[in-house]
């Protein structure tokens, strides 16, 4: 496989795994919004981080991602002076599978980026990674992230009673989207118009 993509470029975004040199970048990002992401993300329980906390969190991601253990991108502007997010595609649904997840930094929200980020991703996941599956998860009552699966084109697979747990430790459901690569061409994903580099800086798309 030519993969992984280090470096996937959009009409609006920059999507690439994180150095640690990033740190103030995101730190900034996430403080900015922490009072939405701590309605829906777990970790943002812990923010905002020491500047060295952040150094060390991103050293550990990268390090995931250079031995293909996990694969934690940046989402930044077209300059890569602002980061606007951060995504992911996560190991963690099985080996042939991926699972991406998103967050939109507060002022970028309702602009689409989740969708065209996502939907870059999962044609890295399908075309270069050669995964057979790639899955979105999400809690019921965010409709914001529910949307964003949606409008790619995955299939609503089950709404899991209890199956995981709020920011605050409550049960909550859990929303399992899915897209196949055989479902690629005929989904809204395939036409997002994505280039993928790997770590050399060749085009893989």
């Amino acid at each position: 496989m030519p993969g992984p993509a280090y470096r996937i470029l959009t009409p609006r975004l920059v999507l690439r795994c994180w150095n640690p040199a990033d740190a103030p970048l995101l730190r900034e990002a996430v403080t900015e919004s922490l009072e939405h992401l701590r309605e829906w993300m777990p970790w943002a329980r812990y923010e905002p981080e020491s500047l060295d906390h952040v150094v060390e969190r991103l050293r550990r991601m990268r390090a995931q991602f250079d031995s293909g253990e996990d694969f934690v991108y940046g989402i930044f502007d077209p300059s890569e002076a602002r980061v606007l997010g951060g995504t992911g595609l996560h190991t963690r649904v099985g080996p042939d599978a991926r699972e991406i997840g998103y967050w939109i930094h507060k002022d970028q929200m309702g602009q689409g980026l989740a969708t065209e980020a996502a939907g870059a991703l999962t044609r890295v996941a399908l075309e270069v990674d050669g995964v057979e599956r790639v899955e979105i998860h999400c809690d019921p009552q965010n409709t914001r992230s529910a949307a964003v699966p949606r409008k790619l084109g995955y299939t609503l697979d089950a709404s899991l009673r209890r199956r995981a747990r709020t920011p605050d430790g409550e049960p909550r459901d859990t929303m399992v989207w899915s897209i196949f690569r055989d479902e690629l061409a005929a989904s809204a994903a395939a036409g997002v118009q994505t280039e993928a580099y790997d770590v050399m800086g060749r085009r893989i798309i």
